[in-house]
């Protein structure tokens, strides 16, 4: 698994677009800005706005705990798709949130605080883990 993250429209998405060459390479490409549901038959799996999926966790269950939990199992069974497909690799894009002001909305703080917990289980789990900033890539973890 691949972790992409950085600042909001920051060039991430054309950075994996290029990184991957996912212009020549059958994939699936996963907005959760959209609602698109994964329907897992290609290797190459892209989740875009994985803070948005977490937000919906959050939503749902009205407590970042909970959110975090069903978080760590949706993770472990996207990473068992990929030890399960050996020509399969998962790729995940977030936006960071959680940098600058604190939301004053319960809700909003709520959501901050799990996607920064979500996105820290993610880059434990990774086995690369890339910042984009500007569109100029920094490995974290490679």
């Amino acid at each position: 698994m691949h972790l992409i993250t950085g600042g909001a429209f920051n060039g991430k998405k054309q950075w994996v677009m290029e990184a991957y060459e996912l212009e020549k390479t059958q994939h699936q490409w996963v907005s959760c800005y959209k609602a698109d549901q994964p329907v897992w038959t290609e290797n190459i799996m892209v989740f875009e706005g994985i803070e948005c999926y977490v937000k919906q966790l959050v939503e749902q269950t009205e407590d970042a705990e909970l959110a975090r939990k069903q978080w760590k199992q949706e993770l472990q069974a996207w990473l068992d798709w990929e030890k399960a497909n050996p020509d399969g690799k998962l790729l995940l894009i977030g936006s960071d949130i959680t940098k600058g002001i604190v939301p004053m909305e319960a809700l909003d703080r709520m959501w901050r605080d799990a996607a920064g917990w979500c996105f820290q289980e993610a880059a434990k789990q990774a086995q690369q883990v890339t910042v984009i900033w500007y569109g100029i890539p920094q490995f974290l973890k490679k």
